[in-house]
């Protein structure tokens, strides 16, 4: 599996914390879950949206 930015940065930032001592976990194993978990929201809010007959795609703010 290729990393992205993205999962090197929250590698990292376990690791610069300590958040996997508690656990016992490798910090790559933790990043990796928290990904799938924010990929699994996603989906569900997806879903949620479809139910309810609304767009399910993402909707673009702009700030000013």
């Amino acid at each position: 599996m290729i990393k992205t930015p993205f999962q090197e940065d929250l590698q990292s930032l376990i690791n610069r914390h300590s958040r996997e001592n508690a656990s016992n976990t490798p910090d790559h194993i933790l990043a990796l879950f928290m990904l799938e978990c924010l990929e699994a929201f996603e989906q569900a809010i997806q879903q949620r949206e479809t139910w309810y007959g609304r767009d399910p795609r993402p909707s673009v703010v702009e700030v000013a």
